[in-house]
Protein backbone atom coordinates (compact mmCIF):
# COMPACT_ATOMS: atom_id res chain seq x y z
CA UNK A 1 0.00 0.00 0.00
CA UNK A 2 1.24 3.57 -1.09
CA UNK A 3 2.29 6.01 1.99
CA UNK A 4 0.37 9.08 1.83
CA UNK A 5 2.40 12.17 0.90
CA UNK A 6 3.09 14.33 3.41
CA UNK A 7 1.38 17.37 4.47
CA UNK A 8 2.70 20.97 4.99
CA UNK A 9 1.53 21.98 8.43
CA UNK A 10 1.79 25.54 9.53
CA UNK A 11 2.68 25.36 13.37
CA UNK A 12 2.02 28.28 15.97
CA UNK A 13 2.92 28.20 19.45
CA UNK A 14 3.02 29.91 22.77
CA UNK A 15 5.75 31.91 24.42
CA UNK A 16 7.01 29.13 26.55
CA UNK A 17 7.15 26.73 23.85
CA UNK A 18 9.08 28.20 21.04
CA UNK A 19 12.38 26.43 21.84
CA UNK A 20 10.14 23.04 21.24
CA UNK A 21 8.29 24.45 18.49
CA UNK A 22 11.40 25.53 16.51
CA UNK A 23 12.97 21.92 17.68
CA UNK A 24 9.64 20.01 15.85
CA UNK A 25 10.12 22.63 13.10
CA UNK A 26 13.86 21.23 12.92
CA UNK A 27 12.34 17.89 11.91
CA UNK A 28 10.43 17.97 9.02
CA UNK A 29 10.68 20.51 6.01
CA UNK A 30 6.98 20.10 5.86
CA UNK A 31 6.50 21.93 9.58
CA UNK A 32 6.80 25.55 8.63
CA UNK A 33 6.60 27.67 11.89
CA UNK A 34 4.16 30.97 11.97
CA UNK A 35 4.01 33.60 14.80
CA UNK A 36 1.33 35.23 17.13
CA UNK A 37 1.76 38.49 18.84
CA UNK A 38 1.02 37.69 22.44
CA UNK A 39 0.49 41.25 23.40
CA UNK A 40 -1.84 42.64 26.25
CA UNK A 41 -4.00 45.71 27.30
CA UNK A 42 -3.14 47.85 30.31
CA UNK A 43 -5.56 45.75 32.38
CA UNK A 44 -3.55 42.72 31.85
CA UNK A 45 -6.32 41.52 28.94
CA UNK A 46 -4.85 39.59 26.33
CA UNK A 47 -4.35 41.93 23.14
CA UNK A 48 -3.54 38.69 20.64
CA UNK A 49 -2.82 38.92 16.84
CA UNK A 50 -2.71 35.74 14.65
CA UNK A 51 0.06 36.90 11.49
CA UNK A 52 -0.50 36.42 8.14
CA UNK A 53 -3.99 35.42 8.98
CA UNK A 54 -4.93 35.13 5.18
CA UNK A 55 -2.47 32.72 4.41
CA UNK A 56 -4.14 30.23 6.81
CA UNK A 57 -6.67 29.89 4.43
CA UNK A 58 -6.81 26.28 2.90
CA UNK A 59 -3.78 25.07 5.44
CA UNK A 60 -3.22 22.13 7.58
CA UNK A 61 -2.57 24.16 10.89
CA UNK A 62 -1.65 23.37 14.25
CA UNK A 63 -1.00 24.83 17.63
CA UNK A 64 1.66 23.73 20.59
CA UNK A 65 0.41 24.84 23.86
CA UNK A 66 1.19 24.61 27.53
CA UNK A 67 -1.06 25.36 29.80
CA UNK A 68 1.51 25.70 32.84
CA UNK A 69 -0.60 28.27 34.82
CA UNK A 70 -4.39 29.21 34.78
CA UNK A 71 -2.90 32.72 34.00
CA UNK A 72 -1.57 31.79 30.35
CA UNK A 73 -4.79 29.26 29.40
CA UNK A 74 -6.99 32.17 28.70
CA UNK A 75 -4.84 33.63 26.24
CA UNK A 76 -4.11 30.35 24.49
CA UNK A 77 -7.46 29.15 24.03
CA UNK A 78 -8.46 32.43 22.37
CA UNK A 79 -5.94 31.66 20.19
CA UNK A 80 -6.94 27.99 19.43
CA UNK A 81 -10.77 28.69 19.21
CA UNK A 82 -9.61 31.46 16.43
CA UNK A 83 -7.55 29.60 14.17
CA UNK A 84 -9.24 26.65 12.73
CA UNK A 85 -12.03 29.37 11.86
CA UNK A 86 -9.73 31.31 9.27
CA UNK A 87 -10.72 28.28 7.00
CA UNK A 88 -8.01 26.29 7.97
CA UNK A 89 -7.92 22.56 6.26
CA UNK A 90 -7.18 20.78 8.98
CA UNK A 91 -6.89 22.05 12.98
CA UNK A 92 -4.24 20.18 15.76
CA UNK A 93 -3.91 21.16 19.16
CA UNK A 94 -0.37 19.64 20.58
CA UNK A 95 -0.80 19.72 24.34
CA UNK A 96 2.04 17.59 25.50
CA UNK A 97 0.84 18.23 29.42
CA UNK A 98 -2.58 17.66 30.51
CA UNK A 99 -1.74 19.65 33.65
CA UNK A 100 -4.73 18.90 35.31
CA UNK A 101 -4.75 15.21 34.78
CA UNK A 102 -4.17 14.21 38.96
CA UNK A 103 -7.41 16.07 39.53
CA UNK A 104 -9.93 13.63 37.79
CA UNK A 105 -11.98 12.33 40.96
CA UNK A 106 -14.86 13.71 43.18
CA UNK A 107 -14.07 11.79 46.72
CA UNK A 108 -17.08 13.65 48.00
CA UNK A 109 -19.84 16.11 47.52
CA UNK A 110 -17.59 19.65 46.56
CA UNK A 111 -14.75 18.18 45.17
CA UNK A 112 -14.47 19.91 41.37
CA UNK A 113 -12.79 17.36 38.56
CA UNK A 114 -10.94 20.12 37.16
CA UNK A 115 -9.46 17.57 34.47
CA UNK A 116 -13.33 17.29 33.52
CA UNK A 117 -13.45 20.64 32.93
CA UNK A 118 -10.01 21.24 30.59
CA UNK A 119 -11.43 18.55 28.99
CA UNK A 120 -14.84 20.20 28.32
CA UNK A 121 -13.17 23.54 27.39
CA UNK A 122 -10.86 21.72 24.37
CA UNK A 123 -13.67 19.30 23.47
CA UNK A 124 -15.24 22.89 22.62
CA UNK A 125 -12.81 24.29 19.71
CA UNK A 126 -14.91 24.85 16.58
CA UNK A 127 -14.08 22.86 13.87
CA UNK A 128 -12.04 23.83 10.95
CA UNK A 129 -13.22 22.80 7.28
CA UNK A 130 -11.80 19.64 7.53
CA UNK A 131 -13.49 18.41 10.47
CA UNK A 132 -12.84 17.90 14.18
CA UNK A 133 -9.69 19.52 15.86
CA UNK A 134 -7.22 16.68 16.39
CA UNK A 135 -5.92 16.50 20.45
CA UNK A 136 -2.66 15.16 20.99
CA UNK A 137 -1.49 14.59 24.66
CA UNK A 138 1.28 12.71 25.87
CA UNK A 139 0.70 10.23 29.12
CA UNK A 140 -2.19 11.37 30.41
CA UNK A 141 -2.42 10.58 33.78
CA UNK A 142 -5.70 8.55 34.17
CA UNK A 143 -6.43 6.74 31.33
CA UNK A 144 -10.40 6.91 31.84
CA UNK A 145 -9.93 10.78 31.06
CA UNK A 146 -9.84 10.11 27.41
CA UNK A 147 -13.59 9.69 27.90
CA UNK A 148 -13.98 13.67 29.42
CA UNK A 149 -13.28 14.67 26.18
CA UNK A 150 -16.39 15.23 23.78
CA UNK A 151 -17.52 14.00 20.19
CA UNK A 152 -16.71 17.20 18.22
CA UNK A 153 -12.53 16.69 18.86
CA UNK A 154 -10.65 13.88 18.01
CA UNK A 155 -8.11 13.14 20.99
CA UNK A 156 -4.91 11.60 20.51
CA UNK A 157 -2.86 9.88 22.89
CA UNK A 158 0.67 9.39 22.85
CA UNK A 159 3.68 8.32 25.59
CA UNK A 160 6.95 9.26 25.75
CA UNK A 161 7.79 5.72 26.69
CA UNK A 162 9.78 5.38 23.33
CA UNK A 163 11.97 7.83 23.72
CA UNK A 164 13.65 5.80 27.43
CA UNK A 165 13.36 2.28 25.54
CA UNK A 166 15.81 4.36 22.52
CA UNK A 167 18.01 5.72 25.68
CA UNK A 168 18.50 2.71 27.32
CA UNK A 169 19.54 0.59 24.34
CA UNK A 170 22.53 3.47 24.35
CA UNK A 171 23.89 2.59 28.01
CA UNK A 172 26.59 0.29 29.04
CA UNK A 173 24.98 -2.57 30.07
CA UNK A 174 21.65 -2.22 28.90
CA UNK A 175 21.60 -6.00 29.79
CA UNK A 176 21.68 -5.48 33.41
CA UNK A 177 18.60 -3.04 33.44
CA UNK A 178 15.49 -3.14 35.18
CA UNK A 179 12.70 -1.48 35.37
CA UNK A 180 10.20 -0.35 38.68
CA UNK A 181 7.16 0.94 39.27
CA UNK A 182 6.37 3.01 41.55
CA UNK A 183 2.67 2.16 42.26
CA UNK A 184 0.03 -0.72 40.62
CA UNK A 185 -0.98 2.51 38.71
CA UNK A 186 2.14 3.26 36.76
CA UNK A 187 2.66 -0.41 36.39
CA UNK A 188 -1.11 -1.02 34.54
CA UNK A 189 -0.33 2.72 32.39
CA UNK A 190 3.56 1.37 31.29
CA UNK A 191 4.04 -2.45 31.56
CA UNK A 192 3.52 -3.21 28.49
CA UNK A 193 5.26 -0.87 26.41
CA UNK A 194 8.35 -1.82 28.61
CA UNK A 195 7.70 -5.92 28.74
CA UNK A 196 11.32 -7.17 27.08
CA UNK A 197 12.58 -5.31 30.75
CA UNK A 198 12.24 -7.26 33.92
CA UNK A 199 9.94 -5.63 36.05
CA UNK A 200 9.67 -4.33 40.05
CA UNK A 201 6.54 -3.21 41.27
CA UNK A 202 5.87 -0.84 44.97
CA UNK A 203 3.17 0.01 46.88
CA UNK A 204 2.83 2.12 49.36
CA UNK A 205 1.57 0.63 52.63
CA UNK A 206 -0.02 2.75 56.01
CA UNK A 207 1.61 2.30 58.88
CA UNK A 208 0.10 4.12 61.57
CA UNK A 209 -0.28 7.35 60.71
CA UNK A 210 2.86 6.94 57.99
CA UNK A 211 3.11 5.86 54.77
CA UNK A 212 6.35 3.67 53.15
CA UNK A 213 7.12 1.91 50.19
CA UNK A 214 7.74 -1.79 49.57
CA UNK A 215 8.77 -3.68 46.85
CA UNK A 216 5.61 -5.71 46.14
CA UNK A 217 7.45 -8.08 43.68
CA UNK A 218 10.99 -8.52 41.94
CA UNK A 219 14.12 -8.32 42.82
CA UNK A 220 16.82 -5.02 42.33
CA UNK A 221 20.07 -6.85 43.70
CA UNK A 222 23.00 -5.71 41.17
CA UNK A 223 20.66 -4.27 38.60
CA UNK A 224 20.32 -0.71 36.88
CA UNK A 225 16.68 -0.03 38.63
CA UNK A 226 14.81 2.66 36.40
CA UNK A 227 11.77 3.84 37.87
CA UNK A 228 9.21 4.90 35.52
CA UNK A 229 6.18 7.08 36.13
CA UNK A 230 4.12 9.49 33.89
CA UNK A 231 5.24 12.52 35.90
CA UNK A 232 6.43 13.83 39.26
CA UNK A 233 5.77 16.71 41.71
CA UNK A 234 7.33 17.15 44.81
CA UNK A 235 9.17 13.42 44.18
CA UNK A 236 8.98 12.43 47.35
CA UNK A 237 7.31 9.01 45.90
CA UNK A 238 10.57 8.27 43.74
CA UNK A 239 13.18 9.19 46.68
CA UNK A 240 11.43 7.02 48.99
CA UNK A 241 11.88 4.08 46.49
CA UNK A 242 15.06 4.67 45.83
CA UNK A 243 15.92 4.15 49.27
CA UNK A 244 14.42 0.95 49.34
CA UNK A 245 15.51 -0.72 46.36
CA UNK A 246 19.09 0.51 47.41
CA UNK A 247 18.57 -1.37 50.41
CA UNK A 248 17.63 -4.40 48.41
CA UNK A 249 20.92 -4.19 46.37
CA UNK A 250 20.15 -2.33 43.65
CA UNK A 251 23.70 -1.05 41.95
CA UNK A 252 22.22 2.26 40.54
CA UNK A 253 18.41 3.71 40.29
CA UNK A 254 17.55 6.05 37.78
CA UNK A 255 14.44 7.66 36.93
CA UNK A 256 12.19 8.82 34.28
CA UNK A 257 8.93 10.50 33.91
CA UNK A 258 7.05 12.40 30.72
CA UNK A 259 6.15 15.10 32.67
CA UNK A 260 8.60 16.95 35.09
CA UNK A 261 6.49 19.37 36.78
CA UNK A 262 8.32 19.95 39.72
CA UNK A 263 6.51 22.48 41.90
CA UNK A 264 8.67 24.95 43.91
CA UNK A 265 11.85 24.00 42.63
CA UNK A 266 11.52 20.73 44.12
CA UNK A 267 13.89 19.33 41.33
CA UNK A 268 16.20 20.81 43.45
CA UNK A 269 15.98 17.88 45.93
CA UNK A 270 17.84 15.97 42.93
CA UNK A 271 20.59 17.58 42.47
CA UNK A 272 24.52 15.76 42.33
CA UNK A 273 25.65 18.44 45.34
CA UNK A 274 27.86 15.70 46.69
CA UNK A 275 28.68 11.80 46.91
CA UNK A 276 25.76 10.94 48.78
CA UNK A 277 23.35 12.26 45.97
CA UNK A 278 25.18 11.10 43.11
CA UNK A 279 24.64 7.19 44.80
CA UNK A 280 20.82 8.50 44.95
CA UNK A 281 19.60 8.84 41.08
CA UNK A 282 22.74 8.08 38.59
CA UNK A 283 20.24 9.36 35.58
CA UNK A 284 17.02 11.45 35.94
CA UNK A 285 15.29 11.70 32.31
CA UNK A 286 12.33 14.04 31.54
CA UNK A 287 10.76 15.44 28.27
CA UNK A 288 10.27 18.78 27.49
CA UNK A 289 6.40 18.62 27.84
CA UNK A 290 7.21 20.99 30.73
CA UNK A 291 8.72 23.77 29.27
CA UNK A 292 9.57 26.22 32.55
CA UNK A 293 11.21 22.94 34.13
CA UNK A 294 13.55 22.20 31.05
CA UNK A 295 15.20 25.52 31.40
CA UNK A 296 15.05 25.23 34.83
CA UNK A 297 16.93 21.89 34.83
CA UNK A 298 19.34 23.02 31.97
CA UNK A 299 22.91 21.03 32.19
CA UNK A 300 21.94 20.25 36.14
CA UNK A 301 23.10 16.81 36.69
CA UNK A 302 21.33 13.95 36.88
CA UNK A 303 19.07 15.86 34.74
CA UNK A 304 18.53 14.81 30.86
CA UNK A 305 16.37 15.87 28.49
CA UNK A 306 14.53 13.57 25.79
CA UNK A 307 12.46 15.75 23.13
CA UNK A 308 9.39 14.79 22.19
CA UNK A 309 9.93 17.42 19.50
CA UNK A 310 10.11 14.27 16.36
CA UNK A 311 7.48 12.04 17.87
CA UNK A 312 5.43 16.00 17.84
CA UNK A 313 6.53 16.02 14.01
CA UNK A 314 5.20 12.32 13.37
CA UNK A 315 2.09 13.40 14.94
CA UNK A 316 1.10 16.29 13.27
CA UNK A 317 1.03 13.95 9.60
CA UNK A 318 -1.11 11.40 11.10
Amino acid sequence: MEKPKKKTVLLFYCVETEELARKVAAQSNFIQLQSINWRSFDDGFPNLFINNAHDIRGQHVAFLASFSSTSVIFEQLSVIYALPMLFAASFTVVLPFFPTGSFERMEEEGDVATAFTLARMLSNIPISRGGPTSVVIYDIHALQERFYFGDTVLPLFETGIPLLKQRLHQLPESDKIVVAFPDDGAWKRFHKLLDHFPTIICNKVREGDKRYVRIKEGDPAGCHVVIVDDLIQSGGTLIECQKVLAAHGAAKVSAYVTHGVFPKKSWERFLHKNDETEKAFTHFWITDSCPLTVKSIANKAPFEVLSLAGSIADALQI
